[in-house]
Protein backbone atom coordinates (compact mmCIF):
# COMPACT_ATOMS: atom_id res chain seq x y z
CA UNK A 1 0.00 0.00 0.00
CA UNK A 2 2.61 2.34 0.66
CA UNK A 3 4.26 1.96 -2.69
CA UNK A 4 0.81 2.62 -4.22
CA UNK A 5 0.59 5.72 -2.28
CA UNK A 6 4.11 6.80 -3.11
CA UNK A 7 3.60 6.32 -6.98
CA UNK A 8 0.29 8.60 -6.51
CA UNK A 9 1.80 11.24 -4.50
CA UNK A 10 4.70 11.52 -7.32
CA UNK A 11 2.23 11.54 -9.95
CA UNK A 12 0.29 14.17 -8.34
CA UNK A 13 3.53 16.38 -8.01
CA UNK A 14 4.72 15.64 -11.65
CA UNK A 15 1.05 17.23 -13.05
CA UNK A 16 1.22 19.96 -10.54
CA UNK A 17 4.41 20.78 -11.74
CA UNK A 18 3.92 20.37 -15.71
CA UNK A 19 0.77 21.96 -15.49
CA UNK A 20 2.78 25.32 -14.51
CA UNK A 21 4.62 26.05 -17.58
CA UNK A 22 3.12 29.33 -18.40
CA UNK A 23 5.03 32.06 -19.96
CA UNK A 24 6.96 35.34 -18.69
CA UNK A 25 8.43 38.32 -20.89
CA UNK A 26 11.37 40.57 -21.17
CA UNK A 27 12.26 44.13 -23.00
CA UNK A 28 15.87 43.92 -22.23
CA UNK A 29 19.46 41.64 -22.03
CA UNK A 30 22.78 43.31 -20.70
CA UNK A 31 25.71 41.92 -20.01
CA UNK A 32 26.58 41.55 -16.30
CA UNK A 33 30.61 41.12 -16.31
CA UNK A 34 33.38 44.36 -15.83
CA UNK A 35 34.65 43.15 -19.30
CA UNK A 36 31.65 43.27 -20.82
CA UNK A 37 30.70 46.84 -19.42
CA UNK A 38 28.13 45.52 -16.86
CA UNK A 39 27.89 46.61 -13.46
CA UNK A 40 29.29 44.52 -10.74
CA UNK A 41 27.14 45.64 -8.08
CA UNK A 42 23.80 44.00 -7.70
CA UNK A 43 20.67 42.78 -5.85
CA UNK A 44 20.43 39.36 -4.33
CA UNK A 45 19.23 36.39 -5.70
CA UNK A 46 16.44 34.68 -4.87
CA UNK A 47 18.64 31.38 -4.08
CA UNK A 48 21.01 33.31 -1.38
CA UNK A 49 23.14 35.72 -2.82
CA UNK A 50 24.62 37.65 -5.93
CA UNK A 51 27.94 36.08 -6.72
CA UNK A 52 27.70 32.90 -9.03
CA UNK A 53 30.32 30.68 -9.24
CA UNK A 54 32.13 27.32 -10.61
CA UNK A 55 32.05 24.19 -8.96
CA UNK A 56 32.49 20.64 -9.68
CA UNK A 57 29.45 18.38 -9.30
CA UNK A 58 29.85 14.98 -10.26
CA UNK A 59 31.96 15.19 -13.76
CA UNK A 60 30.94 18.91 -14.32
CA UNK A 61 31.76 22.07 -14.01
CA UNK A 62 28.32 24.00 -13.12
CA UNK A 63 27.83 27.25 -11.98
CA UNK A 64 26.51 27.43 -7.90
CA UNK A 65 24.81 30.49 -6.62
CA UNK A 66 26.77 32.03 -3.32
CA UNK A 67 25.37 29.37 -0.97
CA UNK A 68 26.33 26.75 -3.36
CA UNK A 69 23.13 25.46 -4.80
CA UNK A 70 23.53 24.41 -8.41
CA UNK A 71 21.78 27.01 -10.92
CA UNK A 72 19.51 25.41 -13.97
CA UNK A 73 18.34 26.28 -17.57
CA UNK A 74 15.04 25.31 -18.76
CA UNK A 75 14.87 23.98 -22.47
CA UNK A 76 11.95 26.03 -23.62
CA UNK A 77 13.41 29.59 -22.56
CA UNK A 78 14.51 31.91 -24.68
CA UNK A 79 17.53 34.25 -24.56
CA UNK A 80 14.66 37.05 -23.73
CA UNK A 81 12.51 34.86 -22.15
CA UNK A 82 11.28 33.16 -19.27
CA UNK A 83 8.71 30.23 -19.59
CA UNK A 84 8.46 29.71 -16.00
CA UNK A 85 5.95 31.34 -13.61
CA UNK A 86 3.36 30.52 -11.44
CA UNK A 87 3.44 27.53 -9.48
CA UNK A 88 6.33 26.45 -11.95
CA UNK A 89 8.75 29.61 -10.47
CA UNK A 90 7.69 27.91 -6.65
CA UNK A 91 9.80 24.56 -7.89
CA UNK A 92 12.14 26.55 -9.95
CA UNK A 93 12.79 29.96 -8.06
CA UNK A 94 14.30 32.28 -10.72
CA UNK A 95 17.67 33.57 -9.95
CA UNK A 96 17.01 37.74 -9.42
CA UNK A 97 19.37 39.56 -11.27
CA UNK A 98 21.75 41.16 -11.57
CA UNK A 99 24.55 38.77 -10.45
CA UNK A 100 28.32 39.26 -9.89
CA UNK A 101 30.90 36.41 -11.98
CA UNK A 102 33.06 35.01 -9.39
CA UNK A 103 35.92 32.04 -9.00
CA UNK A 104 35.62 30.29 -12.39
CA UNK A 105 32.39 31.73 -14.65
CA UNK A 106 33.84 32.15 -17.96
CA UNK A 107 30.67 33.29 -19.46
CA UNK A 108 28.71 36.06 -20.29
CA UNK A 109 26.58 36.93 -17.58
CA UNK A 110 23.36 39.31 -17.96
CA UNK A 111 19.38 39.97 -16.76
CA UNK A 112 16.01 39.51 -18.36
CA UNK A 113 12.52 41.05 -17.09
CA UNK A 114 10.42 39.23 -16.09
CA UNK A 115 6.48 39.29 -16.91
CA UNK A 116 5.98 40.41 -13.39
CA UNK A 117 8.36 43.33 -13.80
CA UNK A 118 11.77 41.74 -11.84
CA UNK A 119 14.85 41.27 -13.57
CA UNK A 120 16.25 37.18 -13.55
CA UNK A 121 19.75 36.35 -14.32
CA UNK A 122 21.24 34.84 -17.38
CA UNK A 123 23.98 33.09 -18.09
CA UNK A 124 25.05 32.72 -22.07
CA UNK A 125 21.46 34.12 -22.99
CA UNK A 126 19.75 31.06 -20.23
CA UNK A 127 17.42 32.25 -17.38
CA UNK A 128 18.98 30.69 -14.46
CA UNK A 129 17.20 28.98 -11.60
CA UNK A 130 17.62 27.01 -8.36
CA UNK A 131 15.61 24.17 -7.65
CA UNK A 132 13.47 23.43 -4.80
CA UNK A 133 14.60 19.66 -4.76
CA UNK A 134 18.66 20.55 -4.00
CA UNK A 135 18.32 20.51 0.03
CA UNK A 136 22.13 21.20 0.23
CA UNK A 137 24.99 22.37 -1.32
CA UNK A 138 26.64 20.27 -4.31
CA UNK A 139 23.37 18.57 -5.14
CA UNK A 140 21.99 18.98 -8.70
CA UNK A 141 18.94 16.58 -8.23
CA UNK A 142 17.11 18.95 -11.30
CA UNK A 143 19.73 17.75 -13.72
CA UNK A 144 17.40 16.24 -17.06
CA UNK A 145 14.15 16.71 -15.45
CA UNK A 146 11.36 16.73 -18.04
CA UNK A 147 8.73 18.43 -15.72
CA UNK A 148 6.77 21.97 -15.94
CA UNK A 149 6.23 21.38 -20.25
CA UNK A 150 10.57 21.20 -21.14
CA UNK A 151 13.61 19.71 -19.73
CA UNK A 152 15.55 21.17 -16.92
CA UNK A 153 19.72 20.95 -17.01
CA UNK A 154 22.83 22.51 -14.68
CA UNK A 155 24.00 25.11 -15.89
CA UNK A 156 27.93 24.36 -17.05
CA UNK A 157 30.54 27.00 -16.96
CA UNK A 158 30.56 26.20 -20.98
CA UNK A 159 26.71 26.35 -21.45
CA UNK A 160 26.10 22.69 -22.56
CA UNK A 161 24.07 19.87 -21.72
CA UNK A 162 25.66 16.78 -19.59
Amino acid sequence: MRKIWGAAGLAAFALTVSACASSASSTATTANTPAAGGSSSSAPAAAGGSTVTAKTIGSQQVLVDSQGMTLYWFAIDTSSKSNCSGSCATYWPPVKGPVTAGSGVTGTLGTITRSDGTKQATYLGHPLYTYVGDKGPGQNKGNGLNISGGLWWEMTVSGSTP
